[in-house]
């Protein structure tokens, strides 16, 4: 029985819970089933680093990065969410994010959390 049928769920997987506390109110960690993770590597797109050369001389919000990063942040908590899946879990607690450059050639980003099995508190 998944979260989402106690009204928790959330995202594109709504069977799988994910948030940055260490416990949800009203459910009971049953089962800690460990780590996981969901990794991605983009490289910067020529144009993209141009534009954000040139922005960086006057200023203002790098669109294109913005939503290079939006996106690679989103692939990699879905990374995270099917291994939490494949593992048995209906959540990840101690949801976190780490972003770093990659050798300069692109940024690596890391979702990261501890897959459980949650249920009602009795």
């Amino acid at each position: 029985m998944g979260i989402d049928e106690y009204g928790g769920g959330q995202g594109p997987h709504p069977e799988v819970l994910v948030v940055t506390t260490n416990d949800v109110p009203g459910f009971e960690v049953r089962q800690v089933i460990g780590e996981v993770f969901g990794l991605t590597v983009r490289s910067r797109h020529l144009g993209s680093q141009i534009g954000a050369g040139l922005k960086s001389m006057i200023g203002g919000e790098l669109k294109g990065l913005t939503k290079t990063l939006v996106q690679t942040r989103n692939q990699a908590m879905e990374r995270l969410v099917e291994q939490a899946q494949v593992r048995g879990a209906n959540a990840v607690l101690m949801f976190r994010f780490d972003v770093t450059e990659a050798a300069d050639v692109g940024t690596e980003v890391c979702a990261y959390g501890t897959a459980v099995v949650l249920a009602p508190r009795a």
